[in-house]
């Protein structure tokens, strides 16, 4: 692991060297006579939501209907950016810590929204933890600037729409004939993902292979203990057509995960194993990619910087999300030209979204041809 600590080194200074927006660059300032002076002070507000999914959401160790999400409002000299933090319970955040965290962010002190590290940087420090209640402020953050330059995230960033990957549709542990009614439902997606570890693997692949012989990837939450009897699934699997497995094991068995990389037909991708950007230099050699997600890295700025950590590694990378609005989804998806696989259907597996922002049009992610995060509110809130 040394060794590579210290490749970990030698590429930090690359991607760290570039910035989502350079304030230098963008600043309407610099561009005198087509916009006015901005001038003002960032005001932050947020409203608790609860989202309410299409079915009950279940993995290798949880089930819920709902999901609690905080959504948020920056606002600056007339405009407006929209956030969010979507807080599945197994992840340890809530409405609760949420609130009591952006209750304490004070944005009095910025006059310039366009000094982002030190926007985020303040943020970050104001309590430990707490990623998808940063998140949120950074989503906000983003769009608003997008707001104000008038144009959307993925053109600022240099990112072509027309590389957006198929994103993939999520079909949970359940009866043979809800997952049925699942994977019929998913019928216009080219690649579905596929929760494992419910003790009931090779059921739920076949019974999606009973409607459909689109591509798989399947997402075992951890579920596995064993290394043998998981490679023993994982070759099954590759002959049913799945293309990577994600989170096997649990995270704190790196030997037996290395193993399992290391005899893998298939890549072995990491979920709960990766956070933020610092847990990057310990999965090198265990893991053949990585899946990053807006609500467990803090936004936008650090999803950039992990994307780019990984592509120096070698290593696939993956963008996912929770379940959440249009707001969280299409912000993810504004990086999205950037990876290889995206699991962005977040927004599809619920039935009260409040934005319209990305869509699905055969199974690929079109990104709106709206500035900042392209999202429009559709619901009287955050008024």
């Amino acid at each position: 692991m040394k060794s590579n600590r210290r490749s970990f080194i030698k590429y930090s200074a690359f991607a760290l060297s570039g910035s989502l927006i350079g304030s230098e660059a963008c600043h309407p300032s610099t561009n005198p006579g087509k916009k006015k002076p901005l001038t003002g002070k960032l005001k932050l507000s947020f409203e608790p939501y609860e989202l309410q999914l299409k079915h009950a959401f279940t993995l290798a160790s949880s089930s819920r209907t709902t999901t609690p999400v905080i959504l948020t409002k920056l606002e600056f000299d007339g405009y407006t950016g929209y956030g969010e933090a979507s807080m599945p319970p197994y992840l340890g955040e809530s409405h609760d810590t949420a609130w009591n965290f952006l209750s304490k962010v004070d944005l009095s002190g910025f006059s310039d929204p366009f000094l982002i590290e030190d926007i985020l940087e303040y943020i970050d420090s104001i309590a430990p933890g707490n990623p998808a209640a940063k998140a949120s402020v950074d989503i906000a953050l983003h769009d608003l600037i997008g707001n104000i330059l008038e144009i959307p995230l993925h053109k600022l960033w240099g990112l072509n729409p027309e590389h957006t990957p198929n994103t993939s549709f999520t079909i949970a542990i359940d009866t043979p004939e809800v997952v049925r009614q699942k994977v019929e439902e998913a019928s216009g997606f080219r690649i579905l993902k596929v929760k494992l570890g419910g003790g009931n693997d090779r059921e739920m692949i076949n019974t999606v292979r009973e409607i459909t012989d689109v591509p798989l990837c399947v997402d075992v939450n951890q579920g596995w203990t064993d290394k043998k009897s998981a490679l023993d699934l994982i070759h099954w699997l590759k002959e049913k057509g799945i293309v990577f497995v994600e989170q096997p094991m649990p995270k704190e068995k790196v030997d037996e995960i290395t193993w399992l990389t290391d005899n893998s037909p298939l890549p072995i991708i990491a979920d709960e194993a990766v956070q933020r950007l610092k847990d990057m230099t310990d999965l090198k050699g265990i893991y053949s990619g990585v899946n990053i997600k807006l609500m467990k890295c803090t936004g936008l700025r650090e999803a950039w910087k992990m994307i780019n950590f990984a592509r120096a590694y070698g290593m696939t990378v993956m963008l996912g999300c929770m379940t959440e609005t249009s707001c969280g989804v299409s912000a993810a998806a504004q990086l999205s030209p950037m990876v290889d696989f995206a699991d962005l259907d977040g927004n599809l597996l619920i039935s009260n979204d409040v934005f319209e922002g990305v869509k699905v049009i055969n199974g690929k992610l079109m990104l709106p041809d709206r500035p900042g995060i392209g999202v429009v509110k559709t619901e009287a809130i955050l008024d």
